[in-house]
């Protein structure tokens, strides 16, 4: 095609969305509800943290500050593909995609250092309990939560500028549900050989962040096994089983999308892979964090009983 009679496209189609209006109602509010779920689940963990004193510890804070991250994390996606669901028209502007893909990846890659910061403090509270307190710090806290939301952010600045300056002058359909780094790069009207450095890139650093996790659990657990008393084990594995739980649904589904390597998918798979990282995943995590969490389901519990108190004072 020569470059007389390539036009700039200014927006992006999605394809993998229904196309007929009862099939897209049929997803609408399944997803809607779930939407409203993660983002209420979520802001209840926040909020429990955040006021009740027993809470004030490391890991809880760390739980508080991923479940404000899920939120943005979902909002991310999740409001745009609901409308597209009720549209005629399944687009996004290049603009939009561009900032869709910068939010959701800064976003879920805060929350993978954090998750890497969750498992180091369970490896230091279970594995060195006596220096417990004096190595992770509140200063030191606030420290690797600040620095896991500036690094997820600025880590990928650069990748979404230099895409922002490829020209797309061709086909505009991205067969997904939300824009993507590949499925974009795809589209470029230039050389897609970056294509493949992306793969490897974000490849090495999901599989470093999965085998540092993952050593961080094998220690803990071989730790934890020590233990002569049972109740000493229960409490130690209770601590660790829903950090280990989220880790797993996380970066299983993260692993499936981005490990893949030059796999292809058939589309439907590839939809269902989309909506496990980041409806299934974020849909999760305040379950796990609060029902099977006793301190976390007090705390839950105080926050209403707290608020029913404002109500009755009129406040």
């Amino acid at each position: 095609m020569e470059s007389g009679n390539l036009s700039a496209v200014t927006e992006f189609i999605f394809t993998s969305f229904p196309q007929t209006q009862d099939g897209s109602l049929l997803y609408f509010f399944p997803l809607l509800f779930i939407y409203a779920f993660i983002v209420l689940g979520n802001l209840l963990i926040f909020f429990a943290v955040r006021l009740d004193k027993r809470l004030h510890n490391p890991m809880y804070n760390f739980i508080s500050i991923f479940s404000f991250l899920e939120i943005w994390y979902t909002t991310a996606t999740i409001p745009k593909m609901l409308f597209n669901l009720i549209s005629e028209k399944k687009t996004i502007s290049i603009t939009g995609c561009l900032l869709q893909m910068y939010f959701f990846h800064s976003l879920g890659n805060s929350d993978g250092i954090l998750l890497i910061t969750m498992a180091i403090d369970r490896y230091v509270a279970i594995c060195n309990p006596l220096r417990y307190q004096m190595i992770m710090t509140p200063h030191l806290c606030a420290q690797l939560s600040a620095g896991s939301c500036i690094f997820g952010f600025l880590i990928l600045l650069p990748e979404i500028v230099m895409i922002s300056t490829l020209p797309f002058c061709g086909p505009n359909q991205i067969h997904q549900i939300l824009c993507d780094l590949v499925p974009v790069l795809s589209l470029a009207c230039t050389d897609t050989s970056m294509i493949l450095i992306e793969d490897v890139i974000h490849a090495v650093a999901i599989i470093l962040t999965i085998l540092i996790i993952a050593l961080s659990y094998i220690r803990i657990v071989t730790v934890i096994l020590r233990i002569p008393f049972a109740e000493g084990r229960q409490k130690a594995f209770s601590t660790c089983a829903g950090h280990f739980t989220v880790f797993l649904i996380f970066f299983g589904s993260v692993s499936l999308m981005y490990l893949r390597f030059n796999a292809t998918y058939p589309p439907v798979l590839d939809t269902a892979i989309a909506l496990m990282f980041t409806v299934l995943a974020p849909f999760c995590n305040p379950i796990i964090y609060s029902l099977r969490n006793k301190d976390m389901k007090n705390a839950i519990r105080k926050l209403f009983c707290f608020q029913k108190v404002l109500n009755a004072s009129g406040v």
